[in-house]
């Protein structure tokens, strides 16, 4: 492969003359990986939150508990970029509650995807919170300004039980006017289910306690295709988790896949001990699924080649190519900057990862991908723009 100034300009089987080279040994050389959904303001935490099983209400009283302050912020986000890069994240969607000026400082950055996210339950609320994301989305522009060209940004409205269906509806079209990605939780829990279809249960209850309940926010009966019939207005939807998304949610998804993705966090779904995660129903129906690290509040790294040896591990019937996909090109795609990000084609930013093989593997592709997905080595280099970061 052949770069020049900071991209792919020919992959063949020759060395150009007066080429620079660099053999890298026993090694696959992939797509930069990208993490399609995390948390980046909880990179200070020493260790996850909670113990595995807890149940995702107490697990919240937990995040807000431990939310940092605006002062902490950059803190935690520089270390989080740093950790993802050295864990051969080269393009990352970071969910943002405050700015952070860590993109635009860091000495090495990933490409970022910055997510601002709001909270607005009551429909009371629907209009400062919308007011406040585009006061948000100001602050995140301006910071991506400095930051290299390496920074875009998008919309999040949390999850069905902090934001009002009216909210999202706002958002979206917010999203859509600006051609902005927009991510959502969704599916993540029974609990969330629950008040969806009922307005009962824990989350009721915790948004009693913190005097966000209104019992007028959600018609009952409410299910998640409500939510996916909302965000299929945007340009680029992302339903993050949808750990208990039924069949006919994911075939809906699966027939918009051109605008709409399904993000799979795998250890922290292992963490919380949810029933067995629907991967591969929802890659036969079509849906373009990808991977996320969430936070250090319930995964131990940031490392998306690790979440993608959870999958390897748990889905033992999906290819060592589709979970390669999940992990570069897929992600990309669901954030829509595919055009610089999560492919290795000439023409494309250099952005790559280099995995050593384990010894006596044969050549073959598949074989040898299957082999760096059964090991545990860490990545032996991370290329950047051409530029080598580990």
């Amino acid at each position: 492969m052949v770069v020049e100034n900071g991209r792919i300009v020919e992959i063949g089987r020759r060395t150009p003359p007066g080429a620079v080279e660099q053999d890298l040994g026993d090694a696959l050389l992939i797509p930069g990986l990208v993490n399609a959904h995390t948390h980046l303001e909880f990179s200070s935490l020493k260790k996850r939150l909670g113990k595995p099983g807890i149940s995702l209400p107490e697990w919240v009283r937990l995040v807000i508990g431990q939310r940092p302050t605006s002062r902490q912020v950059d803190k935690a986000v520089a270390a989080g970029l740093q950790q993802s890069v050295q864990a051969g994240v080269t393009t990352v969607a970071d969910i943002c509650r405050l700015p952070s000026n860590a993109y635009a400082d860091a000495a090495v950055c990933p490409r970022s995807v910055l997510m601002q996210e709001s909270i607005g339950y009551s429909q009371a609320r629907a209009a400062s919170a919308l007011s406040a994301a585009k006061q948000g989305l100001e602050e995140l522009g301006a910071a991506s300004q400095r930051a290299d060209g390496r920074v875009s940004l998008g919309v999040s409205p949390h999850a069905p039980y902090t934001v009002s269906p009216h909210l999202i509806r706002e958002l979206v079209s917010l999203a859509s006017e600006r051609r902005l990605p927009v991510a959502l939780h969704l599916a993540e829990s029974p609990e969330e289910l629950e008040l969806m279809n009922s307005g009962t249960g824990p989350f009721q209850e915790l948004l009693e306690e913190r005097s966000m309940w209104d019992p007028w926010s959600v018609s009952r009966g409410a299910t998640p295709q409500d939510y996916l019939r909302i965000l299929n207005l945007a340009p680029h939807a992302l339903v993050v988790h949808g750990n208990y998304l039924d069949h006919a949610s994911l075939a809906m998804m699966g027939r918009h896949a051109d605008s709409m993705s399904l993000v799979y966090c795998p250890r922290t779904h292992s963490y919380f001990q949810h029933s067995e995660y629907p991967l591969a129903e929802a890659l036969a129906l079509g849906v373009r699924v990808c991977i996320g690290s969430d936070s250090l509040a319930s995964s131990p790294d940031l490392s998306i080649l690790s979440e993608m040896r959870e999958v390897a591990a748990k889905h033992p019937t999906v290819s060592p190519d589709a979970i390669l996909r999940m992990a570069t090109h897929s992600g990309a795609e669901a954030l829509g900057v595919n055009d610089r990000s999560g492919s290795i084609r000439p023409g494309a930013p250099a952005d790559m990862v280099a995995v050593n093989v384990p010894g006596g593997i044969d050549g073959r592709a598949n074989s040898l991908l299957e082999s760096v997905l059964n090991d545990d080595q860490p990545i032996a280099g991370c290329w950047i723009g051409g530029q080598a970061v580990v």
